[in-house]
């Protein structure tokens, strides 16, 4: 039965990359094709069955009909090459990843064969988006996403992992690895804004937004207001989304570092995001005076947002990061851990992230955890009376009322839960 199994597993997997192939390839003539589904199935099939006979044969069988099936595939994707003029090797290489997986799906792991047959499924089938990806990407973005790599490739295995100060709070290794994912994170954001551009509505624009920068999204949508004041509370609106997705941000930070973070942040960041994005749908739901005004499936504005991968963005942030973590630890040596209090509100002016990581880090062992879900979220709640005031003094007078209105009745809700959670705790 085990062996009827693995079989079962090799034929599979390349029935899953001939179907693939063939939906690719469906309009070519039939006979044109070097191979289709059913090829292809019977690829991964024999190399179930050259695994199964390995034992018994030696490596010598499985390196002679591995080397075969290259050559016959070569052959007739020559001939349907002169033929098409497209010389892509693409499913010759295809093929003989098939061979190699039915034969581990034969002698190995059955469940790694069956991944790496979806995985490289999903590869090939992405072939239109990669190649748009490709052309998409500019040099600055290549060239700095390559820096950053080798940086953390090369560089972050030789950074010293542990403490230089006497404070312990200045780890290199640990600072370099939040820093990069952290940006990793923003990344995620700014592919989606390049990758819809700026003609999916408000809606969107304030999700995608808010994983990039919040600040950044709100201070666009201020300056836009200013154009068209008609349609202050729609860019309102997705301002809103933005903090929204701006606060679930922090709850993922912060309780990934510190999973016994995860019901304190919520009872204060979950409200508040509830009343951000009820404010966001009950405003852009709204008749708006002009079809020409930004809306759910409207035009928005131009979205200023730096590349999270600019070399100049990381280190800014890793320095930021670092200063926050030593001002953090210094304070809590000499003044206490209600000092974290101060430096919260003084890094919630210019960031959130760098505050919720440094604090996050000492959450359950110099801090308890409520006092660092309190700093956390008062960061948060100053780091958004400064895109209120931004909306104030950017954006026209209706969007800033409109982004106060929503700021306030969030930061309440979110007050109110924090508190809520606080005067249920034991003890």
């Amino acid at each position: 039965m085990d062996v009827f199994h693995r079989l079962g597993v090799a034929l599979a997997i390349g029935l899953l990359v001939g179907v693939e192939r063939g939906w690719q390839e469906r309009d070519i003539r039939d006979g044109g094709r070097t191979a289709g589904i059913r090829t292809f199935g019977l690829t991964g099939f024999l190399g179930g069955v050259v695994g199964i006979l390995q034992p018994m044969t030696g490596p010598f069988l499985p390196a002679t009909i591995a080397a075969l099936v290259g050559a016959l595939y070569i052959a007739g994707k020559w001939r349907e090459a002169e033929e098409d003029k497209d010389y892509g090797v693409t499913s010759i290489v295809a093929a003989l990843l098939v061979f190699a997986l039915g034969v581990l799906a034969a002698v190995g792991d059955v469940i790694t064969a069956a991944a790496g047959a979806v995985a490289m499924t999903v590869v090939l089938a992405a072939r239109h988006s990669l190649h748009g990806f490709v052309q998409w990407l500019t040099w600055p973005e290549l060239r700095s996403a390559l820096m950053l790599l080798a940086m953390t490739v090369v560089v972050l295995p030789l950074l010293p992992d542990k403490t230089l100060d006497p404070w312990g709070a200045i780890n290199p290794f640990s600072l370099w690895l939040l820093t990069i994912t952290i940006a990793a994170l923003s990344f995620a954001g700014y592919v989606a804004i390049r990758l819809m551009g700026t003609n999916r509505g408000v809606l969107l624009a304030g999700a995608a937004g808010g994983l990039v920068s919040s600040t950044a999204l709100t201070l666009s949508f201020a300056r836009y207001s200013r154009e068209a004041p008609q349609g202050s509370r729609h860019l309102a609106a997705g301002a809103a989304i933005a903090g929204a997705l701006s606060f679930a941000r922090v709850l993922v930070i912060g309780s990934a570092l510190a999973p016994d973070l995860l019901v304190p942040l919520a009872s204060g960041l979950v409200p508040a995001i509830v009343g951000f994005l009820a404010l966001g749908f009950l405003w852009v739901s709204r008749p708006r005076p002009s079809t020409d005004l930004p809306g759910p499936s409207t035009g928005v504005p131009e979205i200023t947002l730096k590349n999270p991968f600019e070399i100049q963005t990381v280190l800014s942030f890793a320095l930021l990061l670092g200063l926050i973590s030593l001002l953090s630890k210094v304070a809590i040596t000499y003044l206490g851990a209600t000092a974290l209090f101060a430096v919260a509100a003084i890094s919630g002016l210019v960031d959130v992230d760098a505050i919720t990581l440094s604090t996050a880090r000492l959450a359950g062992t110099t801090i308890n955890l409520t006092t660092a879900a309190g700093v956390i979220l008062l960061g948060v709640a100053v780091n958004m009376v400064t895109k209120v005031v931004l909306g104030l003094t950017a954006g026209s007078r209706g969007y800033g009322l409109a982004l106060a209105q929503a700021s306030a009745i969030s930061v309440a809700l979110g007050a109110v839960g924090y508190l809520s959670y606080f005067a249920f705790l034991p003890g």
